[in-house]
Order: structure tokens, then sequence, then C-alpha cells
């Protein structure tokens, strides 16, 4: 990615180049400056102890391991459909019995335009990646919701956890991928945690220099369920070379459509209702060939502004990532409850409603 870093001070505010080579080293660190930042914490997962953190066993996969008990309300499952549990027993011979089709944690099968998408992101035990690893994941959940109550503005609220299912570290690890992956336990309880709340629970992947598909595709007994979809964090997706925190990586149009079409292929395949996959952008240069961007039958693309900084400075960047924008293309906005706040302050619902045009999906780090 050629003279990627002088674009990227440019278009971030508050993110230095010497900042986001630093990380990769100070990152190291088991212990971190009280102001650290969360790019720097990001890259320093593996030697601050991601595995003790996760309980992971780093690069085993996901899927297809014998030993391993299904997700809950797996295909088959009478909680496939809605996450709440069928009637016990059989049917009476000789009464058919109509398949509900599987819907939404709030009903329906489409996500827009009739809901909104707000929520937190993070990894249990790691505050500095995330509200959502933050103090106990239940009142996150409930606090969430009612975040999301104040986004309403015309929309129902959908509330979402967006949880680290697969964390970019500033060492290779074992196979070389730069990166590790939360173990089944630990996503099963956070899509229990969703479904309670009746929400959404989004697997969030940093890729390191795993390719996204692969990752993507580790995570298909959890993407069968109704309730469950993907967001991608593509400036930590690196070319060979590139190791996270020293860079951003970078996407394109072509490898999102790929994904987009993985997961409308289960959707057709389990006949689930429309699934969210977001994508967060936090600088022009991080995705490039916009243009080749496909919508898929069954998927709902969402761009979302990934950017630190004053209200000011979050806008302008906000119309710098939509600018443009493909048609097909919904849009998200991120932002930090600390990072934002240093200096300045946090916008509130209003003024983050007031961007045009209107996001869809609100996410709090």
């Amino acid at each position: 990615m050629a003279d990627d870093g002088d674009s990227v001070a440019d278009e971030v505010p508050g993110r230095t180049d010497a900042e986001i080579r630093t990380a990769g080293v100070a990152g190291r660190r088991p212990t971190v400056a009280p102001h650290a930042s969360r790019r720097q914490m990001l890259a320093a997962t593996t030697a601050a102890g991601l595995g003790l953190l996760t309980a992971c066993a780093g690069t085993s996969s996901r899927a297809g391991s014998a030993s391993r008990a299904s997700p809950p309300g797996g295909p088959g499952s009478p909680s496939a459909g809605t996450g709440t549990p069928g009637p016990s027993g059989s049917a009476p011979s000789g009464r058919p019995t109509k398949r509900r089709r599987p819907e939404l944690p709030r009903g329906g099968r489409e996500l827009f335009p009739r809901y909104r998408l707000v929520g937190f992101c993070g990894l249990p035990g790691a505050a500095a990646l995330g509200r959502l690893g933050t103090g106990d994941p239940g009142r996150r959940a409930a606090e969430a919701e009612k975040v999301a109550h104040s986004y309403a503005a015309g929309r129902e609220p959908l509330p979402v956890l967006e949880l680290l299912a697969t964390v970019a570290n500033s060492t290779a690890g074992a196979d070389g991928r730069y990166r590790s992956r939360t173990p089944d336990h630990t996503i099963r309880r956070f899509h229990r945690l969703a479904r309670t709340r009746r929400g959404l629970l989004l697997l969030n992947i940093q890729p390191g220099r795993a390719r996204v598909l692969d990752e993507v595709k580790a995570l298909r007994d959890w993407l069968v369920h109704p309730d469950v979809g993907i967001a991608l964090d593509p400036e930590w997706e690196m070319r060979p070379g590139e190791v996270p925190g020293d860079t951003y990586g970078h996407t394109d149009g072509h490898e999102l459509t790929e994904v987009a079409r993985y997961l409308s292929g289960l959707v057709e395949a389990h006949d689930l209702p429309q699934k969210p996959l977001v994508f967060h952008q936090v600088a022009t240069s991080v995705v490039s060939e916009q243009s080749a961007l496909r919508p898929q039958p069954g998927v709902a693309l969402i761009k979302s502004a990934d950017g630190i900084g004053s209200p000011g400075l979050k806008r302008g960047t906000w119309r710098k990532l939509v600018d443009d924008l493909p048609d097909g293309l919904h849009t998200g906005f991120k932002l930090f409850y600390e990072e934002d706040a240093e200096g300045s302050r946090l916008m509130t619902p209003k003024e983050v409603l007031a961007l045009r045009p209107q996001p869809e999906y609100v996410m709090y780090e």
C-alpha cells in the first residue's frame, strides 16, 4: 500500500502516522498507559494476554470439531427461527405442520427501512477494546438496548452486540496469520445474551494476514442463525510483509462482494432473514474500488464511518467517506466513548441523526 501513511494521517483526525507505527512496539508491553488508544491496544493483544482473556487456542478452527457441542438453536433446533423454544412433542398424526420462516429478533425478514441498529462492540476482559468488554456483559447488553431507543427517530430500535471474533495481533502466531480467534464458548455466551435482549450478534473480523473469506467461513456454524451477522475491520487486513499496528490494512469492492455472495448463499440455503454485512472504514484508502461492490440478495451492506475526534472533525470524516456512495449501500457511524471525548466531547444522538444520509447503524466503542 504505497504512501498510505500520509493519506491516513490527513484523512483521519486524531491518529498520526507516527502513532500507528509505534502501536506495534508500545503495544507489546503487558502494562499499557492509562490513555493508550484503542488502535495501540488492538496491536497489543497477543503479548498482553489475549489467549488468557478468551481462553483461545489461537489458530484452531471453530468449525468441524466433532467434540464440540453445536451452537444453540442450530439448524433443526426448535429455536432456529426466532430464538424462542418451540412446542414440545410431535404433531398429531395426519396433521401437517407448517414451518414458520425464520425472522429477525424483533420480527420481519428485512432490516431496512424498518429498523435502526445501535449497539456496543468489544471483547470480554479487554476494556480498552470497546464498551462490550467492560463490566458485566448482561449490564452492557441492557445499556446497549437503552441507547438504541435514543436513536429510534421514527424507526424501531434493534440492539446489536458486536463481538470481536477474529482479532489482529502484532505477532505472527504458530500459523503466521497475525490473528487469534475467539473460542466458541465465548461466542455462544454472547449469542445467548443477544437473544435475551432480542438483538443481533455481529461477529467482527480483524483478519491480520489471514484470508477474510476463510475467517468468515470458519464462523459458518454461527452464521446459519437468523440473528447473527458479520462486521469486517479492513484496516487490520494485512498484505504479505505487513504487520498489524505498523500500517493501515486494505480491502476492495471485489473482496467485499465475495463475502456478501457467501452470506447470500447461506441466506438462500437456510431461508434466513436479511443478514447484515458491515465494513468499518477509517479512511478512503482502506477500501478501494468501491464501485466494484455488488449488493447480493438477502444481505444488507453497511458502510460504517470510523474515525476519532471532535464532532466537527468526525463530520468531516463522514463527508469524505459517504461521498459518491454506491447504490444499495447503507450507512453506519462509530463513536468512541473515551477517545472522542479527549479534548472534546462525544456527539449526541441528535447530532448523529442530523448526518446525511442518516446512519442506519450506530456503534459505540
